[in-house]
């Protein structure tokens, strides 16, 4: 069985040049530029090194938000290409997710379908919410119908990836911090898992999942604290949703959830629990968390996970999702 790990992330010098992205101005994130940036000999060495056969790479794509849509389509499209160069050069080892600018979702379809089509992505990996003039948007507004409609007729998954809070919710929630606990407290720290349960939880209240009752949606960390919550969650939902089942059982039918970034087994117990080992997957949130950290939880996980389940997490439920 191949271990397979699908949140795994990458920029390339023009996306950093268009965006300005993962600077100086926050030094932890800055650090990891060299790693992002390689997607060759150093990557395959840290793969090995973690006991990694197969990764699927997306964008990092934090800034990208701020370009127009049209500056973004392009550089989309750019990085798309060089990622599929790198993919071309290591085909056995390394997959992709298509990167997209969701400011123009009739584009973003197009540029899905080119990538799956064209380029042999396995999906797509989209960040958070998207600016508009009227504010940030969820996913779940109308106006992208035509992106899921596009995942949903091309049978690929959509990774739905945490981003940095909009301003309104930085400056309620997380400023009057010292140094960069606010920034720290607003992302991995605790905002970005807040935000994701929650904007996954308007997806499926949406009614995104009845009208494509085939579209995929993965999401990482360990299910953003959905799993702690769903009983109780989907108990006040579920009658005023009005909607084909109960909230929680979209995470049988619609939902995935990885591991990414998360490396201690209570929440894995909780989640396997809770949704069922058939909809978790491996992921390490590589280079933001080491290979060899993740390593070392799939070998605390054989301590009481079953051989069989085992095998489905590490590389088997990927492998049937994303076909490869």
């Amino acid at each position: 069985m191949r271990t397979i790990t699908l949140e795994e992330h990458f920029v390339t010098e023009g996306f950093l040049r268009a965006t300005g992205a993962h600077g100086a101005t926050f030094s932890p994130i800055a650090a990891m530029q060299p790693k992002l940036l390689d997607l060759g000999a150093g990557r395959i060495a840290a793969m090995d090194e973690g006991g990694v056969d197969f990764q699927v790479l997306s964008l990092a794509s934090m800034g990208l938000d701020a370009l127009e849509a049209a500056e973004a389509m392009a550089l989309v499209a750019d990085v798309n290409d060089e990622l599929a160069a790198a993919v071309k050069a290591n085909p056995t080892r390394l997959g992709g997710f298509a990167a997209v600018a969701l400011k123009d979702p009739d584009a973003a379809a197009r540029e899905l379908e080119r990538c799956v089509t064209k380029l042999g992505f396995v999906g797509a990996l989209v960040d958070g919410t998207v600016d508009s003039p009227s504010g940030p948007l969820f996913l779940d507004d109308p106006r992208f119908t035509p992106f899921w409609e596009s995942a949903a007729r091309l049978g690929v998954p959509v990774y739905v990836h945490p981003a940095p809070p909009p301003k309104v919710v930085k400056q309620a929630y997380f400023s009057g911090l010292p140094d960069d606990m606010g920034m720290l407290l607003s992302i991995a720290g605790w905002g970005w898992h807040a935000e994701l349960g929650l904007h996954t939880l308007r997806l499926i209240v949406s009614g995104l999942f009845d009208r494509l009752p085939e579209l995929q949606v993965i999401i990482g960390h360990m299910g953003e604290g959905l799993p702690y919550a769903l009983a109780r969650t989907s108990a006040v939902l579920s009658g005023p949703a009005h909607l084909r089942q109960a909230v929680a059982e979209y995470l049988q039918t619609n939902l995935h959830v990885t591991t990414s970034g998360y490396f201690t087994q209570p929440p894995l117990q909780c989640a396997v629990q809770v949704i069922g080992i058939d909809r978790m997957l491996y992921s390490v949130d590589y280079p933001f968390s080491a290979n060899t950290r993740g390593r070392k939880f799939l070998e605390d996980a054989a301590g009481w996970l079953p051989a069989e389940e085992l095998e489905k997490l590490i590389g088997g439920n990927a492998a049937k999702l994303l076909k490869v």
